[in-house]
């Protein structure tokens, strides 16, 4: 069999196609906002509210709704919540996160727990791409959607609050605002992975690739374009290694991106371990020489 059938062979089947779309879209959406993440300091953020997100799917199976919508109220209750401790309180932000997400996470374990259902908790946890129905992805490249457009038109306010809040203050920007819309965009690229990679997962997403484009650049601008293409590759990536080895999809989408950040950690010329020594050692040779 030659490479070329190796890559049709997947997308014969309409739920590898479906899977390769709603990962990709999921991914790249995570990976626009976890550059903000990485430079503001809010990597825990994501994993406060993907855990947050749990009793809001319980819920919804409850009440028969899409468990999208239940996961997008307790996403968004949960940075609701957090911003409103930290900001009442003399709470620091990482005592409030912690408050926050492992109370919500232990009343959807409760919820779990007396709730009779034949609903598999390790599709919550780990993710379904592979089960996910076309409403489902409509739903989740919809709210991908909506939250890349919110970001791309608000991208030059977001960077200036990530950079200097106080600067964004003198010149009339809002930095409370920003924080909670950067919050809020949050809680929809939480949900929009939830179903990819599952509630443990997330936190990957949108962390790692933003992490990974700043060891390869010293330019934001140039980490927005970086983040999303890494992220994208190697959604596709992980979900055609999960047919090829028949394995779980969405740990082999985070490893493939932890991967990517492992090679960006050793050998980027700027601020790899190995890449900057090299170029520091051919940098004293030419002047030697």
């Amino acid at each position: 069999m030659s490479m070329l059938d190796l890559l049709a062979q997947p997308l014969e089947y309409e739920f590898m196609l479906r899977a390769l779309v709603t990962t990709v879209a999921a991914a790249s959406v995570c990976a626009v906002l976890s550059c903000w993440l990485v430079l503001v300091g809010w990597s825990l953020m994501g994993d406060a509210v993907s855990h947050a997100v749990l009793p809001g799917v319980v819920l919804a199976y409850i009440l028969g709704i899409p468990f999208t919508v239940g996961a997008l109220i307790a996403g968004v209750l949960a940075v609701v919540l957090i911003g409103g401790l930290r900001g009442t309180s003399r709470i620091k932000e990482d005592a409030s996160i912690g408050i926050v997400f492992t109370s919500l996470f232990a009343l959807g374990l409760v919820l779990i727990s007396v709730t009779p259902s034949q609903t598999n908790l390790s599709h919550i946890i780990f993710g379904n791409v592979l089960g996910i129905s076309a409403a489902e992805q409509l739903q989740i490249c919809a709210l991908a959607v909506v939250a890349l457009v919110i970001m791309v038109l608000k991208r030059r306010d977001l960077t200036l609050y990530a950079f200097d809040p106080q600067h964004a203050h003198a010149i009339g920007l809002s930095p409370r605002l920003l924080g909670a819309l950067l919050l809020g965009l949050l809680a929809v690229t939480s949900v929009a992975a939830l179903q990819v990679v599952g509630v443990v997962l997330v936190v990957a997403m949108l962390i790692i690739p933003g992490a990974t484009a700043h060891l390869l650049t010293d330019r934001f601008g140039a980490m927005l374009v970086i983040a999303p293409c890494i992220s994208a590759a190697a959604a596709v990536l992980g979900i055609y290694l999960s047919y090829w080895l028949n394995a779980s999809p969405g740990g082999l989408v985070v490893l493939v991106h932890a991967a990517v950040f492992a090679l960006a950690y050793l050998l980027s010329p700027a601020h790899g371990v190995l890449g900057s020594r090299l170029a520091a050692r051919r940098r004293r040779r030419a002047l030697v020489g």
